[in-house]
């Protein structure tokens, strides 16, 4: 086998790994949402308790996620990526075998565990593998499958539930689990961060704050926003994240150094990825049940019928990933993001009771896109505006921020849906579905206007200005040689 053929093997084998184990992570977020009803059937217990089946993998897997990518940073990316592929793996066994539902709370939570292991790593793996001209075409392959992952979670739930049992939901994970163990560990290169020790004062500031702030938002719209646990925890996860950013502004091997965010380019895509999730995840959450119960699909209809939203990003964000490579992802990740905020303005101009699946199409179709446009070019930036040492916590940092971004726009979508209407008749439904998307579509909208605030590709091919070169000066290899 000749050098050039063996270097391409190992960058398909990085790409299917990666991909695959990043599908079952982000599967996992909003797989088990139409599985409730049946879940409280077979175990007991009320809705805002089967919640936790839900918000305990969220939890832990945001607040986790940057302390899983320092863990692979300092000991070894590729062997803590297997720790997390086997943790995942046990607790999804576990979370389909549990005889109660504190059982079950327990596995999802540990399942978060091993996702926050796992998932910054990902792309992590994926970058040392792919040469940098191809990392546009490659990160549009892990973006498509990760899109995929993230909306179609409430189709494969449900129709898991409906033609087998819930159960299958978590063993769905055991066979791909095992399954990517020997490749993982024989087709992967060993790679290691910057080889300092771990930022403990760091880790504890950041993973309490981030416990406080999603315990809140998770929480806020069961037990209301003012009750006591849930404030408790929005002000101290607040105080906790702040003592996080002044303590790391001044450590010396700091978890998440605060002089990346000096560069426009990470600042920017960290803020449109965090808008851009608190619109969709609260979209798709609502508008899944709307298909369900308003309109009266059944979980796998329901599914089907939003595959042109679901599905896109197969076909376009492959396309999207040579497009960043060509010019640049600041145009294609802001065009994304202004596609899939139209769609999401047109589905709440045309939800009614009996909307037709005519009407919907278009809306579904122009968020797909627009999701398809986002997640390659994204991931390409987030990568390329550090340093090679630094891009497992950058990825982690941009990781935990979608998560705690999903998690918001769960907790805004499903406030302002109460305020506005309710689960009573089709059409109290559809009056709180309404203003929830047209916030949704103005929060994505937002994130389109911080995309471009990126900096834009320069003559000669790079993408930072000229200030952040003064300032910056360690960053410029890396993103000169990412956007040529």
């Amino acid at each position: 086998m000749s050098e050039q053929t063996a270097r391409r093997t190992g960058v398909v084998w990085a790409l299917v790994i990666t991909s695959v184990a990043g599908f079952m992570a982000a599967l996992d977020n909003l797989v088990v949402t139409t599985a409730l009803p049946s879940i409280r059937e077979d175990l007991g217990g009320s809705l805002p308790d089967l919640e936790w089946t839900v918000s305990a993998y969220t939890l832990t897997f945001a607040v986790l996620l940057m302390f899983g990518a320092a863990l692979g940073d300092r000991f070894g990316r590729r062997r803590l990526f297997l720790v997390g592929i086997a943790i995942f793996t046990g607790a999804s066994a576990a979370a389909a075998l549990a005889p109660g539902l504190d059982s079950l709370i327990a596995a999802r939570a540990v399942q978060g565990v091993g996702a926050a292991i796992m998932m910054p790593l990902t792309l992590t793996l994926l970058t040392a593998a792919v040469p940098a001209a191809k990392r546009g075409m490659a990160y549009g392959i892990w973006g498509a499958v990760n899109g995929l992952a993230v909306a179609s979670g409430p189709l494969i739930g449900g129709s898991l539930t409906e033609h087998i049992s819930w159960q299958w939901i978590f063993w769905l994970n055991v066979p791909l689990g095992l399954a990517l163990l020997p490749p993982a560990r024989l087709r992967l290169t060993e790679s290691y961060g910057t080889g300092s020790a771990l930022d403990v004062p760091g880790t504890l500031l950041a993973s309490g704050g981030l416990f406080g702030i999603v315990y809140g938002l998770v929480r806020g719209p069961a037990d209301g926003w003012t009750g006591p646990l849930v404030l408790t925890g929005l002000f101290a996860g607040g105080a906790l994240l702040v003592g996080f950013v002044l303590y790391s502004t001044r450590a010396k091997n700091a978890m998440l150094p605060m002089r990346l965010f000096r560069s426009r380019a990470f600042s920017g895509i960290n803020a449109a990825s965090l808008l851009m999730f608190l619109g969709m995840f609260g979209s798709i959450f609502l508008l899944s049940q709307y298909m369900q119960g308003v309109l009266g699909y059944s979980p796998t209809e329901a599914g089907l019928r939003m595959l042109p939203w679901t599905g896109m990003p197969m076909l376009v964000a492959p396309i999207a990933g040579i497009l960043s490579d060509r010019i640049g992802g600041r145009p294609v990740v802001a065009t994304g993001l202004f596609f899939q905020a139209a769609g999401l303005a047109y589905m709440a101009s045309v939800v009614t009771v009996d909307a037709s699946y005519a009407a919907q199409l278009p809306g579904l179709i122009i968020s797909g896109v627009g999701m398809a446009l986002f997640f390659a070019p994204a991931a390409n930036l987030v990568m390329s505006s550090v340093r090679a040492s630094e891009q497992g916590i950058a990825s982690g940092a941009n990781n935990a921020l979608r998560e705690v971004g999903g998690a918001l726009g769960i907790a805004v979508m499903a406030s302002i849906f109460s305020a506005q209407g309710g689960y009573e008749t089709g059409q109290t439904f559809v009056d709180g579905l309404r203003p929830a998307l047209v916030t949704g579509a103005a929060v994505v909208a937002l994130a389109g206007v911080a995309a471009l605030l990126i900096p834009g590709r320069r003559r000669g091919g790079s993408a930072v200005s000229p200030t952040e070169r003064v300032q910056e000066p360690v960053l410029e290899p890396v993103v000169e040689s990412a956007s040529r």
